[in-house]
């Protein structure tokens, strides 16, 4: 990578387990990242000094101009009124704080002397962030896993940011991670040897930032994990606690809070690293018909509180705790297990991969306490949605989800995160070298193709190799150098 580019890619998530209760910081959710990321790539330009260019190429009008001044103040990021694009608060506000935040690390005079070519800033998402359904219909191709790898790399969405159809893979967290990181990185205010590893000081200031940013962007302190799992990678996480941001979501930007906050030692998160079982794959679907997150938040939160149903919802979430921590902890046995003995772990797989979960007892008590602990968290929080009056999977999704389930290999699944209609996780076996023909995947993608009452369409998502966010070459990622050249 020249001195003049950088590029800083970082994974989508999806919350298996911890949905609602995450938001409370007694109790911790598993939260796996996706290898679908969002890359943002910074490069010198040869304008003027002190403009920033941020472009997103997969969109229509997708272009935002601003001017960088400078005054007792701090650093103040103007947007220019002939922005094709309009407003993009998530990258207003990222700009504006990240570069105020290296002022204070380094000085103003640090960022006044990288600005004085001007900056062009291209932020791009893989496609599975965004239904391809469309694309998939133009090009006469079936909703298979097959087909998606037949599109363009971050091909082009047709629409206006605004009007497009987001997978709910947290693209807002990815994008603002990237960003923010990069920036971070660019400007020398960390280090990219620091920010490589998963504990350095560099990763945890790049990880604050960005969720006071996103926070700002939302107008709220959100429980933080998609930013998390942006950051660091699968975990097992706990939330920070809102106090930390007070001040900055308040406002108060006097010279060198940002810096103060961002730092405090009053971050009390915990991201424990987690993954998957070796040998089996996470499968995500795009189902047609939205749900509308924060209300199913507000609702259940409402139901929570109420003084007739909070000790039934108290006792409720307690199950479903114990049920997460639970999952949590069998999933790092069957890693460990794996390492213990693969031959024996892979023979093992390979016997369960043909049979439906209700006949792995037997063979592999590990793999079938794993189904049930996932079918026992389906039934606490169908249960939860019919207390709360919210749909939390509605029944469509359980008949999509039970068809999908009791095909063989598969270990279980669920509605990630709040719920709803638009999405389901789904883990199964993958044995190395079984033929197309033979594997679960198959048998998911007949069921899914068959289902009658919505349109689903898998992405090409797995859980992700690299932990969290990364700093990557242009020539590493297949499209994106051409995705970034796009006018």
């Amino acid at each position: 990578m020249s001195s003049t580019t950088t590029i800083v890619s970082a994974p989508g998530k999806v919350l298996a387990a911890g949905g609602y209760l995450v938001l409370d910081q007694q109790y911790p959710g598993v939260v796996i990242s996706t290898s679908s990321r969002f890359y943002t790539v910074i490069q010198a330009s040869s304008g003027s000094a002190n403009q920033i260019v941020v472009r997103s190429p997969q969109f229509l009008q997708a272009e935002w101009r601003y001017t960088v001044t400078y005054n007792d103040a701090g650093i103040q990021v103007i947007p220019q009124e002939d922005s094709i694009g309009g407003k993009n608060k998530f990258v207003h506000l990222a700009l504006q704080h990240t570069l105020n935040l290296v002022s204070e690390i380094h000085s103003v005079a640090q960022v006044q002397e990288k600005l004085v070519q001007g900056l062009d800033i291209a932020a791009v998402g893989d496609n599975d962030f965004y239904s391809q359904r469309a694309q998939l219909e133009s090009l006469g191709l079936p909703r298979t896993i097959k087909s998606l790898s037949q599109i363009t790399p971050f091909c082009h969405n047709g629409v206006k940011l605004t009007d497009v159809h987001k997978t709910g893979m947290g693209s807002s967290a990815a994008l603002i991670t990237s960003l923010v990181s990069a920036l971070l990185l660019h400007f020398a205010a960390i280090s990219e040897t620091d920010f490589a590893v998963l504990e350095g000081a560099g990763r945890r200031l790049a990880h604050n930032a960005a969720q006071f940013v996103h926070c700002l962007a939302q107008g709220k302190v959100g429980s933080g994990f998609d930013v998390s799992s942006a950051v660091f990678g699968s975990q097992i996480y706990r939330r920070f606690s809102p106090g930390v941001l007070d001040p900055l979501m308040k406002g108060e930007f006097a010279t060198g809070t940002l810096k103060s906050v961002l730092n405090s030692s009053a971050w009390d998160y915990s991201s424990c690293p987690i993954q998957l079982p070796p040998l089996t794959r996470l499968v995500l679907a795009d189902v047609e018909a939205g749900s509308d997150t924060p209300s199913l938040v507000g609702k259940v939160l409402k139901w929570r509180e109420h003084e007739e149903s909070c000790e039934i919802a108290k006792n409720l979430w307690t199950q479903i705790d114990e049920l997460n921590r639970s999952l949590a902890v069998q999933l790092n046995i069957l890693s460990q297990s794996y390492e213990k003995n693969r031959e024996e772990y892979e023979q093992t797989i390979r016997q369960i991969t043909s049979l439906p979960a209700q006949q792995w007892e037997s063979i592999s008590p590990a793999f079938y306490r794993l189904h049930q602990t996932t079918q026992q968290i389906r039934n606490l929080m169908r249960r939860m949605g019919d207390l709360a009056g919210v749909e939390i999977e509605p029944e469509q999704q359980t008949h999509l989800l039970d068809q999908s389930i009791e095909q063989a290999g598969v270990v279980g699944g669920g509605v990630p995160g709040a719920g709803g209609y638009d999405a389901i996780w789904l883990l199964v076996c993958s044995p190395p070298g079984l033929p197309y023909e033979q594997q679960p995947l198959r048998r998911v993608e007949s069921v899914w193709s068959n289902f009658g009452e919505s349109n689903v369409t898998p992405l090409l998502a797995q859980e992700s190799v690299a932990k969290g966010a990364c700093v990557v070459q242009l020539d590493r990622i297949p499209g994106l150098k051409e995705a970034i050249q796009r006018q």
